[in-house]
């Protein structure tokens, strides 16, 4: 009786505080981990009591730990909190249901804390893990299975392993072409992945063959160019259906729609500056003199152009990360041309590096409340 009791005493608990972590209200958070504090003990009571009476394979185990293991890794405790996640799945795995959704679940999140920790080589084997899961269950007719794999090409991106990013991006990019519309922004996105592959790709090459770097970045360009297009077109449809529809859930969802074409599109347009930056420094890196570049310059002012267009609409204007991103190309423009120090070079500019100054400081003084949330 005590033992059921106990059992039906913190299943409302777990179920509860596990609603307010996951609904993303930051304004709870701290309420609810302060209900995980003063119920951990309670809560270590109940792991013992389900243990006994339930069996260590029961999922209600599994779940309290995988709870608790999420409280204690947003408290900073990470070795405890990645112990009892990882024990959690390997419950699930042993009363199989290791290729269940909830498992599934739970080695993304894991991953995702190998990832904020840098430790690339652990996160890879997981993801590897769920893209197994993934392919066995759901075979590559599926976005899970693509947006996974994508993941996965990702981390191996920052560990280095280029070849297989590239491999893994291109497979992902065939994919989505068959399963989404061409104008939809995950083949933008997508393309735009691919070619800041192809750019660290030409930054390896250059130390070698500067001819083969330099192709890499021809490479980069023509897949930015066609992100471009893509997240343009995107965009524009989403304007579009923004104007007719005007019910609340809708425009809620084509908001959304519009604020990630447009991240894209500006990090399409910056990144497109900086591979011409690149460029002209392979190409005239025996020159003393610093040429104006008017491609990278033509990038980063349509980059501005852009965020000035769509900036007005209520549904975008306050994403921090849109202003994020404009705030980058403002630094790489004023970086262009504040290091320009021929006479020719501060004629050819058509922007005012005061005014690029302080729309810099007033973006940053926006940001600054945001990053303090983030963090």
């Amino acid at each position: 009786m005590q033992d059921h009791l106990s059992t039906e005493l913190g299943l409302p608990f777990t179920t509860w505080g596990s609603s307010i972590l996951c609904n993303g209200s930051w304004k709870k958070l701290a309420f609810a981990m302060s209900v995980y504090v003063v119920f951990s003990i309670l809560l270590c009571n109940v792991n013992m009591i389900k243990a006994r009476v339930l069996g260590l394979n029961h999922t209600d185990y599994a779940d309290t730990m995988y709870h608790l293991g999420t409280v204690l890794h947003l408290q900073g405790k990470g070795k405890d909190s990645e112990a009892l996640i990882q024990d959690s799945i390997r419950i699930l795995e042993d009363g199989g249901q290791g290729e269940s959704i909830m498992c599934v679940k739970r080695m993304r999140y894991l991953a995702q804390i190998y990832m904020k920790s840098n430790r690339l080589e652990e996160a890879e084997k997981v993801q590897r893990k769920i893209l197994h899961i993934m392919e066995l269950t759901k075979g590559w007719n599926s976005l899970d299975t693509v947006i996974t794999a994508e993941g996965l090409a990702l981390i191996l991106q920052s560990s280095g392993s280029l070849k297989e990013a590239e491999e893994l991006l291109e497979r992902c990019l065939d994919a989505r072409k068959t399963l989404l519309p061409e104008d939809h922004i995950q083949i933008g996105a997508n393309m735009l992945h691919i070619a800041r592959v192809a750019m660290l790709n030409s930054n390896q090459l250059k130390k070698v063959d500067t001819s083969k770097a330099i192709c890499e970045l021809e490479k980069a360009k023509d897949i930015l160019n066609e992100s471009i297009r893509n997240a343009r077109s995107s965009l524009d449809k989403s304007m579009k259906q923004n104007r007719k529809i005007h019910s609340y859930g809708a425009s809620g969802e084509i908001g959304k729609n519009l604020h990630v074409a447009l991240v894209i599109l500006l990090q399409a347009f910056d990144a497109l500056g900086l591979l011409a930056i690149t460029k002209q420094e392979l190409q005239e890196s025996k020159q003393d003199e610093c040429l104006p570049n008017s491609e990278a310059e033509n990038a980063l002012l349509r980059c501005i152009s852009t965020y000035k267009e769509f900036v007005t609409e209520k549904s975008i204007a306050e994403f921090p990360e849109v202003k994020a991103e404009y705030l980058k190309c403002l630094k790489h423009l004023l970086s262009l041309n504040g290091n320009s120090t021929t006479q020719t070079s501060q004629q050819s500019t058509r922007v005012n590096l005061q005014d690029l100054r302080d729309e810099i400081k007033h973006l940053e003084l926006q940001l600054s409340p945001s990053r303090n949330r983030k963090i």
